[in-house]
């Protein structure tokens, strides 16, 4: 028999109407929309009329509702830490849009109210673990065909004169807060989940208001691996999504599909042992041998994409299988953001 979680929705603005409620669409069976919240009463009385849901225009009020046991969201930035908190401290589940918190202060003492083996319990929304290219690349990585991989570089670059709330400070706008979450997340599972030497730089180049459009971080990883990501508004030629070095090949990816380049693996390569000597006038820098590449598209390959992360949240909520992103994971995504605000001197 179908249970579904008894959802309220918090924020009915574009990630909670175009995405969850969009992402919601055939997951009846798991979830249930019984309430909806927006200070914009208009937004609140229209989507609890589409949905057949209450309509609340405090959140005071959907977290009181003994009918909601699963609090998601989707509000703005800045508003994260108290709508979870007022949610959690009501004995609600809560699904928390990224980012997570501006504030690690904040997220830490969130964890604090939503670990407890009692309840109620706290999940962070970093959908981009299910994106199917970032789940692919890492399988192409676990194959070994490109060897041992040294350095992976990240990129989430378009141009973009920008000017919406996520262009404004007081509203926690940014990128950093933005897209960043979701590829420093990416970046510090591919640096081994932690790093040991951080670079960065942030700038404001295209968009409207006060906030970086431009980031840039390098990580060192615990692994040894490099990991440069690069998230920018201010770019105006395409770059691949995706870029990794390895001992024994390489690739980027490509509209269609991540191109690779790697040693033939059936082949055996001789020890490569240098010379001491001084080289002969017909010789060149390089060894002279041949190398057998294979070249080769992967075509992209399609698991369901980031909407899964509902699918965990079920399985977290109802069947007790432990939910992926793990709150202290989240956190580490705060406090890298937190470390790069901090450290870079950023001027309009």
């Amino acid at each position: 028999m179908s249970n579904p979680i008894r959802v309220g929705l918090v924020g009915l603005g574009r990630a909670g109407v175009y995405m969850h409620l969009t992402e919601l669409q055939g997951r009846e069976d798991k979830f249930k929309i019984v309430a909806v919240c927006d200070e914009i009463e208009s937004r609140a009385v229209e989507y609890g009329e589409k949905l057949g849901a209450k309509a609340y225009t405090r959140i005071e009020d959907l977290v009181a509702d003994p009918d909601v046991e699963l609090v998601d969201i989707a509000t703005r930035s800045i508003d994260h830490y108290a709508h979870t908190k007022l949610a959690l401290l009501a004995g609600k589940d809560v699904q928390l849009e990224k980012p997570f918190c501006t504030h690690a202060w904040e997220a830490e003492e969130l964890i604090a109210l939503g670990s407890q083996p009692a309840g109620p319990h706290l999940y962070i929304r970093h959908n981009r673990r299910f994106e199917d290219h970032y789940e692919q690349a890492n399988k192409i990585i676990d194959s070994g065909i490109l060897g041992e991989v040294y350095e992976i570089k990240l990129a989430r670059n378009n141009y973009d004169r920008r000017r919406d709330w996520q262009t404004l400070s007081e509203f926690g706008g940014g990128q950093l807060l933005n897209w960043g979450p979701h590829i420093v997340d990416h970046s510090l599972r591919f640096c081994g989940d932690c790093y040991e030497v951080l670079y960065s730089n942030l700038k404001h180049i295209a968009a409207g208001g006060d906030c970086e459009d431009h980031i840039k971080i390098v990580f060192t990883g615990v692994n040894g691996r490099i990991v440069d990501m690069e998230i920018s508004g201010g770019c105006a030629t395409p770059v691949p999504e995706y870029t990794m070095y390895g001992s024994k090949g390489a690739l980027y990816s490509a509209e269609d599909g991540f191109h690779v380049r790697y040693l033939n693996p059936e082949k055996i390569l001789a020890p490569v042992v240098s010379d001491p000597a001084t080289p002969g006038s017909s010789q060149s820098f390089g060894s002279g041998e041949t190398l057998d590449w294979i070249e080769r598209v992967i075509p992209y390959e399609e698991y369901g994409d980031c909407p899964r992360i509902w699918d965990a949240l079920y399985s977290a909520i109802r069947e007790n299988i432990p939910h992926p992103v793990k709150l202290h994971e989240a956190l580490d995504v705060i406090r890298v953001i937190e470390e790069v605000k901090e450290g870079t001197i950023f001027e309009n």
